[in-house]
């Protein structure tokens, strides 16, 4: 085997140690009593980095054409502009108490009893 077989996986690695560095981060956030905002924000944006890199080098769609990224990535930021929409509307629902003149369940009986 020559010397260039290893140098295929330098990349992969290289990458791997930076997510297992931000992993490292993102646990130290914790012991050190991180104020809340600031660790959610510090733990999003690190996610957002870490999946991009999963996404792009073990996934392999870093080598992909432009219209897959172009495909999928309004497809993603539409999921969650629904998630926005409909979780709140959910939430609402179920404050006001919107089933509670409903009257209650009947029980199911079996036939001729």
């Amino acid at each position: 085997m020559s010397g260039d077989a290893g140098s295929g996986m330098r990349p992969m690695y290289f990458v791997w140690f930076w997510l297992l560095g931000m992993t490292l981060i993102e646990v130290m956030l914790a012991y050190l009593h991180t104020p809340i905002v600031i660790m959610l924000l510090a733990l999003l944006g690190l996610s957002l980095v870490k999946a991009a890199l999963i996404i792009g080098y073990f996934m392999h769609l870093k080598f992909e054409r432009l219209s897959l990224a172009l495909t999928l990535i309004p497809a993603m930021v539409m999921c969650l502009l629904l998630f926005n929409v409909i979780f709140p509307d959910g939430n609402r629902v179920r404050s006001r108490g919107v089933f509670r003149d409903l009257p209650p369940p009947q029980a199911v009986t079996p036939a001729g009893h």
